[in-house]
């Protein structure tokens, strides 16, 4: 991405104190967006056993929240540019806070929808805030970590949740539960609010290009959001990007939607272990991504690394999904398909930088991203069908498709960016 300069700043103690600090922040919002991502989910079994929804409908549930979080997410990178992205993020974890208390408090349908539409809201806001504030408030030594712990963090909100709500509903309900979440991220929201002067404003401004034709190369930004559009569109990298997002999240969304009461049929694991099992691959795919960050420099070619990861992580689920192997190893199964989706990661980021021209970088994100809140949302009722017809290990399967499909696309997506015309950002941030 393109970075703000601040490399003329000498470094000292107190840039890294205050780099980090901002990081830490940075990155326990972003945990607190995966982490919400996952409550209702963790909350079907007990829904489906006070309400007797069905998964169908539980599923939508997820839909809706990924639905409005895909519309949202693309408008908010303009209201980030404008008002800045530090009250942009407050409102994102203040959606969740109502969100989780609306849940807590529903007696019925409408208002899990409305708990679900509310939390879609404040999901859709994170990325272009995260990345705002990385690039313009962190100095440039340090972008390197600040990406690396915004993915770290993002994995360990997934598997926090799982652990924490199983644990809430297990000492009280799945109201309790619920309230719990909410405050939670009301804490965090607390924390942003202090820290507040810390993610306000840019380091330096972004240094202008040398010459006019150097200007003209790269200014996509000055183009209208229609000519921009026009010029994006058109280029196969940016699409094979959109659905490279659009399967990895779907399967994702199978393995995070249903894991739980798949182990709980196929494998006869009562939920609290599912849920663990659940968090333990949120882990494993966190200790991935640490690991990819590693093969990253090994090669240019880093579609290799992510198609071969995800083909693993596929065999993995298929074999999971067979059903032949002992519950513990089961367990172990969903933790090792983690890791390798996890080692995917960075070489996935890296693959997306070289798609994305120079003066577009948050048109790209917008659009590139609103392709997992499309998998997010239309995976749920999917698999939640297949349940629900009695094919218990259908989501699986899904997943291991989905995986494999986005294999092909990052080989897609490599050899279309290597034909485009378009100047790519630089390789480094």
């Amino acid at each position: 991405m393109t970075a703000a300069n601040p490399g003329i700043q000498p470094d000292s103690l107190a840039l890294k104190y205050k780099d980090w600090k901002i990081i830490s922040l940075i990155g326990s919002a972003h945990a607190c967006s995966h982490f919400f991502q996952l409550v209702f989910p963790t909350l079907y079994l007990s829904l489906a056993h006070e309400y007797g929804y069905d998964f169908v409908q539980l599923g939508l549930l997820a839909t809706v929240f990924f639905l409005v979080s895909c519309l949202g997410q693309a408008s908010s990178g303009f209201v980030v540019d404008r008002i800045g992205p530090a009250p942009v993020l407050r409102f994102g974890l203040g959606c969740f806070v109502l969100s989780g208390v609306l849940i807590a408090l529903s007696n019925g349908y409408f208002l899990l929808l409305l708990a679900a539409a509310i939390g879609g809201i404040g999901n859709s806001v994170f990325h272009p805030v995260d990345y705002s504030i990385i690039n313009h408030r962190v100095s440039q030594r340090r972008l390197g970590h600040a990406f690396s712990t915004h993915g770290l963090t993002g994995n360990l909100g997934w598997a926090l949740t799982p652990v924490f709500m199983a644990a809430l509903i297990h000492l009280g309900n799945w109201r309790i539960a619920a309230f719990g979440a909410a405050l939670l991220v009301a804490f965090v929201l607390f924390l942003t609010w202090l820290g507040r002067d810390l993610l306000a404003g840019r380091n330096e401004s972004e240094p202008t290009p040398a010459t006019e034709a150097e200007s003209r190369e790269a200014d996509l930004s000055r183009q209208t959001v229609g000519q921009t559009l026009a010029t994006l569109l058109v280029q196969p990298a940016l699409w094979g990007a959109f659905l490279f997002f659009a399967f990895t999240a779907g399967s994702l969304s199978s393995v995070q939607n249903y894991t739980i009461p798949m182990l709980g049929d196929v494998y006869g694991i009562d939920k609290v272990l599912a849920g663990t099992a659940l968090s333990g691959y949120m882990l494993a795919a966190a200790g991935g991504m640490v690991f990819g960050g590693f093969l990253v420099g090994s090669t240019p070619n880093t579609e290799r690394i992510v198609a071969i990861s995800l083909v693993l992580a596929g065999g993995l689920l298929v074999v999971l999904a067979l059903g032949g192997v002992p519950p513990s190893f089961a367990v172990l199964l969903v933790c090792m398909a983690g890791f390798c989706s996890g080692v995917a990661g960075p070489s996935r980021d890296m693959l997306i930088r070289r798609v994305t021209p120079k003066g577009a970088t948050g048109t790209v994100y917008g659009l590139v991203y609103s392709g997992m809140d499309v998998g997010s949302s239309l995976a749920p009722v999917g698999f939640g069908m297949m349940l629900d017809a009695g094919f218990s290990q259908g989501p699986w399967y899904g997943s291991a498709v989905g995986f494999v499909c986005a294999a092909g696309l990052a080989i897609m997506v490599a050899k279309a960016a290597s034909r485009s015309g378009l100047p790519a950002m630089p390789a480094k941030a």
